[in-house]
């Protein structure tokens, strides 16, 4: 069961933080190539939870603002001169073309990134990946949009290939990668979205068993279930609503 305690108020304190970070690089307190303070001290500074951080700090990658190097932190980068380059979706969020389209397109990379970093992942992005997996099941429990969490889920797939090429394919796409970021607001009940959730995490506790356990086979097969069956999901979801 989906909580909605506190649901607001979760969602405005992840919201002020990233306020707070793109006013900090937009007047250049933040500069290009300055290391973010720790996860911890972050979490001291500003009051806030875990999650809230690493929501905020997702979705400010997701913009092309923040980047992770591994093992070093967090670091600012150059302000991209067009933020939408890319979009996910046309001006009609219900273009169920558009989600399906980028769907497919995220399987084609995806699939073949769960099952590298199957073979390639170390104990520490097993358990980033476990550590994002937790992160979304909080956002979600909390009642919040888990866009950013769920974002930052698969990039931490996407770094335990050790290919950086992955991890930049992502972060091109961006948060709009991410359907339930354009659509669930506006198309599904509150049960839908529950059952939903329970879907989704099923999906990603399959994948992030399959990396952990080194089986590259079953973690593609659990990624493009877990895409296949989001394109499915998306394209009934957004007709059975017209």
């Amino acid at each position: 069961m989906v909580k909605k305690t506190n649901t607001k108020r979760q969602l405005n304190l992840t919201e002020s933080l990233i306020s707070d970070m793109r006013v900090q690089i937009t007047s250049s307190k933040l500069k290009p190539g300055d290391k973010l303070p720790t996860e911890q001290k972050l979490v001291e500074a500003y009051g806030v939870s875990r999650t809230v951080v690493r929501e905020a700090i997702a979705a400010l990658r997701a913009d092309g603002l923040m980047e992770s190097r591994h093992g070093v932190g967090v670091f600012v980068l150059v302000p991209p001169e067009k933020s939408d380059d890319f979009r996910f979706l046309d001006e009609d969020p219900g273009r169920a073309s558009s989600v399906v389209e980028t769907l497919e397109l995220r399987a084609a990379v995806e699939i073949e990134a769960a099952m590298i970093a199957a073979q390639r992942r170390s104990p520490g992005q097993d358990a980033r990946i476990r550590d994002c997996f937790q992160d979304t099941l909080e956002a979600v429990e909390g009642g919040r949009i888990a866009a950013a969490s769920d974002f930052a889920y698969h990039i931490a797939i996407a770094e335990a290939t050790n290919n950086p090429r992955f991890v930049e394919f992502l972060e091109y796409l961006g948060l709009r990668a991410m359907p339930r970021s354009q659509i669930e607001r506006a198309y599904e009940s509150v049960a839908d979205a529950e059952r939903r959730d329970q879907r989704l995490h099923g999906e990603h506790r399959a994948i992030m068993e399959a990396i952990s356990q080194r089986d590259s086979v079953a973690a593609g097969e659990a990624m493009r279930e877990h895409l296949k069956g989001s394109q499915d999901r998306y394209t009934r979801l957004i007709y059975s609503s017209r």
